[in-house]
Formats: structure tokens, sequence, C-alpha cells
């Protein structure tokens, strides 16, 4: 199966239609339409509707292999590259909002024992990062999750990565000071499913993984969703009655706020650092100043 006819594919696809994918792509209409039929004619079988454009049985099945392969070819280019020394001389880092906290000092250690070496930083979202550092748009990622104490975070494991522990934290329930949950000692999760929750998954603790350590189906329905934002704007939501959020702890500092120590289930905020396997000098020089 010709790769470039599969991108041609996913592209037809996430578009949705020939004429975008043909822009994307530098092609024209006509040559996009032809890698398509290509790709069929290959497959002996139809993977698009055309009028409007959309998956057949077949072609939904294809696009679900199609990701992980072009990323798996992507980052087979990526570190070959990077073995061979003919890589750009740059450092580029991204983060989790959360996350962001640990690179400012070794970035500062890398660039100085690289001085000509281009760095960039991007905060960006938790999904993301992985699949950046696998296909070489990043050499560093540092990704928040949480997990069982000492337990690595479930990353795709669709391309290995290297991956080191930064660090581990206690979550907390953090919520209005006048919440009458306010006062207690600790918090088990398990008993608060039905509470109102601030899905802001870039940043809190993401609802599903919520659902999935306490093995609750239907529960920690949003009462507000935010996308991207911030840790200020976070608590901001929650000091204003928005709903609850879990976050690591110590991240409370201003009046209106507390923070409840989640007791059960047993779970920890997680850091890591992910990237290659094949490292250029500055990229280990972060690896190490941050290890």
């Amino acid at each position: 199966m010709d790769p470039h006819l599969l991108r041609t594919f996913v592209t037809v696809v996430r578009t949705g239609s020939f004429s975008a994918a043909a822009a994307e792509l530098g092609y024209t209409q006509a040559a996009v339409s032809q890698q398509i039929a290509s790709l069929e004619s290959d497959l002996k079988v139809a993977l698009l509707h055309r009028r409007p454009v959309g998956t057949t049985e077949a072609g939904a099945r294809l696009l679900e292999h199609a990701g992980p392969i072009l990323l798996r070819l992507q980052a087979a280019r990526s570190e070959i590259v990077r073995m061979s020394g003919t890589a750009r001389a740059r450092l580029r880092v991204g983060a989790s909002p959360l996350a962001s906290a640990y690179i400012a000092e070794p970035l500062a250690r890398a660039r100085a024992a690289h001085p000509r070496v281009e760095a960039a930083v991007r905060v960006m979202g938790r999904a993301e990062i992985d699949v950046a550092v696998a296909a070489g748009d990043l050499d560093i990622g540092l990704v928040d999750g949480i997990a069982a104490p000492n337990d690595p975070l479930r990353l795709a494991d669709t391309v290995p990565l290297a991956a080191v522990a930064v660090a581990e934290r206690p979550l907390a329930l953090v919520l209005p000071s006048a919440h009458p949950l306010a006062a207690r000692p600790g918090a088990d999760l398990n008993d608060l499913v039905d509470a109102l929750w601030l899905d802001v998954p870039d940043v809190a603790v993401p609802l599903p993984a919520l659902r999935q350590a306490t093995g609750s189906r239907d529960g920690f329905a949003p009462s507000l969703t935010c996308e991207g934002g911030d840790v200020q704007l976070l608590l901001a939501l929650i000091a204003a009655g928005h709903g609850l959020a879990v976050l690591p702890a110590g991240l409370v500092r201003g009046e209106g706020l507390a923070e409840v120590p989640v007791r059960a289930p047993r779970v920890v905020h997680r850091t890591e650092l992910l990237h290659s396997r094949a490292t250029d000098p500055a990229t280990a020089a972060f690896v190490t100043a941050l290890s």
C-alpha cells in the first residue's frame, strides 16, 4: 500500500472534500481523485462515498489503521534523521499547562551548553504531545496525568518513545472555601460522582480519567466545559462556584478556595518527559538537566 495514497485518503476524510484536500496537499483536484481511485483499485473496494464525501464501511476500517501507520512512518524518518546527524540544531519543547512549570531551568542549561541551538516552546493539550514527539515535531515533550503511585502514564503505544519520570505529587479536590466539603480532612472521589464538575481537560484532571479511576460509567458530568485555558482561569471558575476540579496539591494560594486531599482512589499526579530514542546533543542536555 503506497503511503502517499494513504496520506491523501486521510486528508480527504479529514477535510471532507477532494478540493480542500488538494489545496492542503498542493495537488490538483483531479490528482487527488486519481490517487483515491488508485488506492481503491489496489484494495479492490470502494473507500469513499463521493457526494457528500464520507467513508464506506471499508474506508472507516482503513482510517483506523491509517493514522498509526502514517505516524509510524513519520517517526521512523525522524529517528533515522536524528541518528544521521544531519538534523538542524534546534530544541523544540512542548508541554501541557501543568507540566510547563518544569521547562525553564533545564532549557536554560541546554541553551548554555549549546548556545547556537534554535529553541522554541509550545504549551499544548495533553493528547497532542506524545504524537508530536513521535512525529518529530517536538524534541522534548512534558506531559502530566494521573496514575497509581510509581506507575507510568498510559500513553499511546503506537510509536516507542523514551519516557522519564519527572515528578509525582498528591492530588487535591479544589473547591470554594465556603463549600460544605471544604472542612473535610480528605475526599473520596467515589462519593462525588454526582457533584458539579468543571471540564477543563488540558488543565484539571480530565473527567474521563476520574471515571476510569473510580470505575464510574456515567458520573462526573460536566457543569461547564472550558477548552484551553490555564490554571488561573480554572481557579477563578472554581471560586465563582461553577464546579469542582481535581488538581495536584499545592496550587491553591488565593483566598476563596480550599484544597481537600484526595484519599481515594489511590492515585497521584505524575509528570513525565518524553523524547525520541535517538537524541541530539541539545535534547540530551535538556534530559540530563531535568533528570
